[in-house]
C-alpha cells in the first residue's frame, strides 16, 4: 500500500489554499520555524536547486510565502511564511465521534452539559471526517486569550500563571498547577474536555494551548509558544503544557 497523501489547508490574504505536494509542504514546515535563505531550504529539504526554485515561485504566487532582501546585502534573499496553518487531513477518529453523539443523547437538553457535549461533538466530528481541527482551534484559542488578556493584572509570567490557575478553576476547565523550574509549564487534572478520553495517541487540548499563549502574549508583549506534551489523549492522567520562547 502506498504512502498516504496528506492535504494541508492554509489561510492566506487571497483566501484558502489546499496543498498536497510533499515538497511544498516540506518548505512551509521549514519556514514555520523562522525565515530561511534559498540555500538553507535546498540543504534542509534535500532537493535540487531547480526543484526548490520552482516550488518557491508557486508558493509566492499563491500568497503562502514572501521573499525579502537582507538589509545589509541586497543580493541575498530570504523567505518567510505568509500564511496560517488551518488544518490537515488525517486518519478518522469515528469511534470517539460516535461516543460524543451518544453523550449528547444521554445528557438531554440541560444547559451547560449539552453545550459541553456539543463542543466535543463538533471537535471530534471534524476528526471523524478526516479533518484535523488542532491548528485552527489553537489559533481561535489564541484570539480568545488575547481578547481576555487585559483581565489579568500581573506583569510577569509567574504572576499571570497564578491568576490563570484561579481562572481555570472558576470557569470549571480543570484543576491547574504551575510547574516551576528551567522549563516552566502547567499541569491540568480533571480537564473539562479530555479527562474521560482513552489513549488515542495524540494530545487534544490545542484550544487550551492557544488560550494560554494568547493571555501570556497579551500581558508580556512576547512571542511565546505553549504546547501540550502530555494529555489524557496520550494515556497520561493529566494534561501538561510547556512554555517556551518562539
Amino acid at each position: 500500500m502506498g504512502q498516504e497523501t496528506v492535504t494541508t489547508i492554509f489561510a492566506t490574504e487571497k483566501g484558502i489554499v489546499a496543498l498536497d505536494s510533499p515538497v511544498k509542504l516540506k518548505i512551509l514546515a521549514l519556514l514555520k520555524n523562522g525565515s530561511s535563505s534559498f540555500d538553507e531550504l535546498v540543504e534542509q529539504s534535500g532537493k535540487a536547486k531547480s526543484t526548490i526554485s520552482v516550488h518557491l515561485n508557486d508558493l509566492q504566487n499563491e500568497g503562502l510565502i514572501n521573499e525579502k532582501i537582507y538589509a545589509g546585502d541586497k543580493r541575498k534573499k530570504y523567505f518567510i511564511l505568509n500564511s496560517l496553518y488551518l488544518a490537515y487531513s488525517q486518519t478518522p477518529l469515528r469511534q470517539e465521534y460516535n461516543k460524543h453523539l451518544n453523550d449528547i443523547e444521554i445528557s438531554g437538553l440541560n444547559g451547560n452539559s449539552f453545550l459541553i457535549h456539543l463542543f466535543h461533538t463538533i471537535r471530534f466530528g471534524m476528526e471523524a471526517y478526516g479533518f484535523d481541527p488542532r491548528p485552527i482551534l489553537k489559533r481561535l484559542g489564541k484570539d480568545v486569550g488575547e481578547q481576555i488578556g487585559h483581565e489579568f493584572k500581573s506583569q510577569n509570567i509567574n504572576g499571570i500563571l497564578k491568576e490563570l490557575t484561579v481562572f481555570w478553576k472558576n470557569q470549571e476547565l480543570g484543576e491547574m498547577t504551575v510547574i516551576d523550574g528551567a522549563r516552566p509549564g502547567i499541569l491540568v487534572t480533571d480537564c473539562y474536555h479530555c479527562s474521560r478520553m482513552p489513549d488515542v495517541g495524540k494530545t487534544l487540548c490545542s484550544m487550551d494551548e492557544g488560550i494560554i499563549e494568547g493571555i501570556l502574549s497579551n500581558r508580556l508583549n512576547l512571542i511565546l509558544d505553549v504546547h501540550e506534551i502530555e494529555c489524557y489523549g496520550t494515556g497520561n492522567g493529566h494534561c501538561r503544557f510547556v512554555i517556551e520562547p518562539l
